[in-house]
């Protein structure tokens, strides 16, 4: 006689898409009961999947071998996915996919193992590994994905018929006949596995675009009710998907090419910085001394600043230039008050020094005759020195 334990163990139940609040779910009991898209928030249907599974890094592409053993097709590797399933199941197969199952086949005693379909002959088509095993589901089968790039995708659902049969005999009457949602948008209606392959056995794939919001997408298998139940035997309906492929149609942000670059150019930015400074204190430090060797000589000399001799010579107008020497040229200029004076500038290619400036200024002021020249003052601004 069957135990209270036994039959306990045997209870499943499904409560997916329902309208729960999520403080109503029940802490135990979690393995047997399936509570996918079955809370609301903000009046949406949110998924539940265990807490144990938190979001990892953004994903770009999701394969999966529905019901069958990973296989590699060149650079793509499709996940297995060899799970029993159930009757009311929500099967995290990592942290970024899994499935929901839904409903037990009413007119027959299947296992949970019968909730993977196995092909009875023999394959031809190209990857048949693909298509040798197919998961199954009496009402509702749904595949998510998550910790998905927000963005639009490319998504593509296998579809091969591995049960019913083409012959002439009374189990090439079945038909199956499902509905396909992606996103909760209803994007394919009474599709016939079978009539769009145009036979059994055979595959046919089928493209969508679908936007991921919120890093989550959502594929699901749905039996309206429609085609046959019982041929070639009972429990013979439901969805059926053989792979399903999920690719980004924009291409990766790649953070660590954004890092490679702004690194060198924040170094570059901080060795100008320093240069700059280090010649700015160097050219302060410049005429500051060569204004503290001036003022240390205590001359009767006037300073002037480079706007006033600017003014003076016309901005150095090479009309009034009147001569030119060893350390550069003499220009004639005229003072605010009228007098006329005979600027010297020091030529960028002279190779005289502070000291040597200096020396010239202290020479030239110390001479006193009436048909010499009158040292008026000097200037020490920008790059040139100048004397008048």
């Amino acid at each position: 006689m069957e135990s209270r334990e036994d039959k306990a163990a045997r209870i499943e139940i499904d409560l997916s898409y329902n309208n729960f609040s999520e403080q109503s779910a029940p802490p135990t009991c979690r393995d047997s009961l399936n509570l996918f898209r079955s809370f609301s928030e903000e009046g949406n249907l949110t998924w539940w999947v265990p807490e144990r599974l938190s979001l990892s890094k953004s994903h770009y592409a999701l394969h999966i071998n529905c019901g069958g053993e990973e296989y590699r097709v060149g650079n793509i590797v499709y996940e297995g996915d060899q799970y029993e399933g159930g009757s009311a199941k929500v099967h995290p197969m990592n942290a970024y996919w899994g499935f929901s199952s839904s409903r037990r086949f009413w007119d027959i005693n299947r296992t949970i193992t019968d909730h993977i379909a196995q092909n009875v002959t023999v394959l031809g088509m190209n990857h048949s590994g693909l298509y040798t095993r197919a998961r199954l589901s009496p009402l509702s089968l749904t595949y998510y994905g998550r910790c998905l790039a927000d963005g639009n995708y490319t998504v593509k659902l296998h579809f091969a018929e591995i049960i019913m049969r083409g012959n002439k005999s009374l189990y090439s009457l079945g038909r199956r006949i499902l509905n396909v949602y992606i996103q909760g948008k209803l994007e394919l209606q009474d599709f016939d596995i079978v009539q769009a392959a145009q036979g059994v056995d055979k595959v046919v794939v089928k493209n969508f675009t679908a936007f991921v919001k919120n890093k989550t997408l959502e594929i699901r298998f749905y039996w309206a009710g429609k085609g046959t139940t019982a041929v070639p035997g009972r429990g013979n309906y439901g969805p059926l998907i053989s792979s399903i492929s999920v690719e980004s149609d924009f291409k990766p942000s790649n953070s660590k090419k954004k890092i490679l670059i702004a690194v060198p150019v924040s170094v570059l930015l901080f060795i100008f910085t320093i240069v700059t400074l280090i010649c700015w204190r160097c050219y302060v430090r410049q005429t500051t001394s060569r204004e503290q060797l001036l003022r240390g000589l205590d001359l009767q000399t006037g300073l002037f600043t480079l706007r006033q001799i600017k003014a003076a010579t016309s901005n150095f107008d090479a009309a009034n230039k009147i001569g030119e020497g060893g350390f550069g040229s003499v220009y004639k200029g005229t003072l605010l008050d009228g007098t006329i004076i005979a600027v010297k500038q020091l030529s960028a290619k002279s190779k005289q020094g502070s000291c040597e400036f200096v020396n010239e200024i202290g020479m030239i002021s110390a001479l006193q005759h009436p048909n010499l020249v009158r040292l008026y003052g000097c200037c020490v601004e920008g790059n040139h020195h100048r004397e008048q």
